[in-house]
């Protein structure tokens, strides 16, 4: 790490003696600085949105808040912030509950100190790193007036949630996915890639008034003015919604090219472009899945869901997809039953990289209420996998890229 480089810290921990003695510990540390210390969760995430530290030591249990709970709250905040959590309780539960609220690392207290140390410096190089990333993209964005509003043309990501299998819950996956990733510095639109029976609207509660059907026919001289009147502001997350045309019949008037034109000048603004599709391969969906720099597979536990998902791994190769950019997700685990992922993930030679719970009792009134429900309790099993999925997708975004600029070198 460069001298001038300190890793900047921010300590919670409701305990006064604790946070003094890991002050002085650090203290003689010439690459960490300690900018803040704080006594309550809360405090933590205030202190955290004013200071935007790189590395927060987080005790995991405190009276008004738990560090769990903060941890998820600074992330979707400060997102480049890394956390380590510190614990009386070595419980492997504790572990994985920090981890999939975000945290970067888990220590048991009393911490040892080349320990603790190690740890922040691993986490302040992450922070470090993403700051840059950030920074070189700011640098690297040029800005072109239409209308007299100012638009970012460098490139964000698209992310095409795909199952070859109906029913494997493919809308509720992209939607909570959607809502996840989207925040003020990192935005999303979430577009209606099933152009004859699309339901995001109805998964948000919101009526079609315009659709991609509107933008297609202009796809060539897309301009912010025209998106403005088409894209609807989901009012509770602030996502961006493209919905699929009102009627059915409608969809043989888009094309391929069409879509995919409209999905690239939606990445020149938003961060995440997230495409829901339905399981026919129609010239929309593949035109997604080809422009796709991340592709979400679906599968379930039912025998041909998992036959459905091979067949499209074979096809993969044929329409020129690099299986590296293939996400493979298991929705709706039952741990009852006896196929598991690891099983799968050995069968096909591709491991899958996220598991979400079968958990009916938050979905489905979720769905009939068009309320997604990362906008609920997401101390939910189901909404910490999606926490978890959101933070492995950035990560397989930010591994991704680095190839490509290596492989470009």
């Amino acid at each position: 790490m460069p001298a001038t480089d300190k890793v900047r810290v921010l300590i919670v921990d409701d305990v006064a003696e604790t946070r003094e003695t890991v002050r002085k510990l650090l203290q003689f540390e010439k690459d960490i600085e300690v900018v803040a210390a704080v006594g309550t969760g809360k405090a933590g995430i205030d202190t955290a949105k004013e200071l935007d530290p790189d590395v927060v030591l987080m005790d995991i249990n405190m009276p008004d808040m738990d560090g769990i709970k903060a941890t998820e709250l600074i992330r979707k905040n400060n997102p480049v912030t890394q956390i380590v959590i510190l614990s009386v309780q070595g419980d492997p539960n504790y572990m994985r509950r920090a981890m999939l609220a975000g945290a970067r690392d888990f220590i048991t207290k009393p911490p040892i100190a080349d320990e603790l140390v190690a740890a922040i410096r691993r986490a302040g190089l992450m922070a470090i790193a993403e700051r840059e990333k950030i920074t070189e993209r700011e640098e690297q964005i040029a800005i072109r007036v239409t209308g007299g509003l100012s638009l970012p043309v460098a490139l964000g990501k698209i992310i095409t949630v795909y199952s070859p299998k109906g029913g494997c819950g493919a809308t509720t996956i992209a939607v909570n996915l959607a809502v996840t990733l989207n925040n003020e510095e990192s935005p999303a639109v979430i577009v209606d890639g099933n152009l004859q029976y699309g339901d995001v609207h109805v998964f948000l509660n919101e009526r079609v008034r315009n659709s991609v059907m509107d933008l297609a026919p202009r796809a060539d001289e897309l301009d912010q003015d025209v998106l403005n009147e088409v894209l609807i502001t989901h009012p509770s997350s602030g996502l961006k919604i493209l919905p699929a045309p009102p009627k059915p019949e409608y969809a043989e008037n888009i094309s391929g090219d069409q879509f995919a034109k409209v999905l690239k000048y939606l990445q020149k603004i938003y961060s995440y472009v997230i495409v829901d599709t339905s399981s026919t391969l129609t010239d929309a969906v593949v035109a997604a899945l080809d422009a796709s720099d991340l592709i979400i597979l679906l599968t379930t536990q039912e025998i041909p869901a998992i036959k459905d998902a091979r067949l499209f791994f074979d096809l993969a190769g044929v329409l020129g997809l690099d299986p590296k950019r293939i996400m493979f997700i298991m929705n709706r685990f039952d741990k009852r039953i006896g196929i598991t992922a690891e099983k799968i993930g050995e069968s096909f030679k591709h491991p899958i990289e996220a598991i979400i719970p079968l958990e009916d009792r938050v979905v489905i009134p979720s769905v009939n209420r068009g309320v997604p429900f990362m906008l609920g309790d997401r101390s939910k099993p189901i909404a910490r996998s999606l926490l978890y999925t959101a933070e492995k997708v950035r990560r397989k975004i930010a591994e991704l890229s680095k190839l490509e600029e290596q492989t470009e070198l």
